[in-house]
């Protein structure tokens, strides 16, 4: 394990945000609208501590995804208990309905929390990725929303992860999408 500079990255991240390279991100991250924060998962808590040292501005607004996933549950504790019983052989679905079903879920939570960033003109800074883990929404999921893909400024997350050759893996564990993202990490700076 290498230890990356959380302070630089984040610093750097916000260089290239702040200015006005924001066709640099749209092409390295093939036509998408992300910057994904690449971070060794035992460093992710030294990341969120420069974020919000970092981001607490009015340019950006951090969101909290434990913090969502609490709130989603705290809303609908009655819905997610029928739901449950429901769907008990596709759990994720209670977190991410398909896409033609209309329903209340996690993921239409997080997004709608994004797109009220969009329209606060603050740029979203998505941080505790890991609560997704096992819900069934992928970083891809949320990087190929119509609200991010059409948004003037970018989705950053805080993304826990390792690499193995060329495989991005969440959390060391699950593989995860590199497209419509812009990578960054130690090795960019």
């Amino acid at each position: 394990m290498s230890l990356q500079n959380p302070e630089l990255i984040i610093s750097q991240t916000k260089r290239l945000v702040e200015s006005d390279k924001q066709s640099e991100i749209r092409l390295n991250a093939n036509g998408g609208n992300s910057i994904l924060i690449v971070c060794d998962p035992h460093q992710e808590s030294d990341f969120i501590t420069a974020i919000k040292k970092q981001m607490e501005t009015d340019n950006y607004q951090i969101i909290d995804l434990n913090d969502l996933l609490v709130s989603f549950v705290n809303l609908n504790k009655e819905l997610l208990l029928e739901t449950f019983e429901l769907l008990k052989g596709s759990i994720p679905q209670v977190f991410k309905s398909p896409d033609d079903e209309e329903g209340v879920d996690l993921f239409r939570h997080i997004m709608q929390t994004i797109a009220d960033s969009f329209n606060q003109n603050k740029i979203p800074v998505l941080i505790n990725s890991g609560a997704l883990y096992g819900s069934g929404i992928d970083n891809i999921h949320l990087m190929e929303n119509e609200i991010v893909m059409k948004s003037s400024v970018p989705l950053i997350v805080l993304y826990p992860a390792t690499t193995d050759g060329e495989k991005l893996l969440f959390l060391s564990k699950r593989p995860a999408s590199k497209y419509r993202c812009m990578i960054i990490n130690d090795h960019n700076f």
